[in-house]
């Protein structure tokens, strides 16, 4: 099961995941970005884990002006786009 880092802030993002079977990372500090397969971040201007300047294996996805069900969508498709 892909692990799936959240910013802390995301409480909505997060509880959607969860919903669908994902496994859950709050990220509160940059260090948690290690061993994610995917991030959503409030948006890279008002970021302030850094985690765009951080670099990961996987896609980091910017939940600004997104809904939860909109983001669910975003990360299960980048998610699957890994696997081929």
């Amino acid at each position: 099961m892909p692990k799936i880092g959240v910013e802390e802030s995301l409480t909505n993002v997060a509880d959607a995941l969860k919903r669908k079977g994902h496994e859950i990372i709050a990220l509160k500090q940059e260090s948690d970005v290690k061993g994610c397969d995917c991030c959503v971040i409030s948006g890279l201007d008002t970021n302030m884990l850094g985690i765009h300047e951080t670099s990961i294996d996987g896609p980091i996805i910017e939940a600004s002006g997104l809904s939860a069900d909109d983001v669910c969508l975003i990360v299960e498709s980048r998610l699957q786009q890994l696997q081929h």
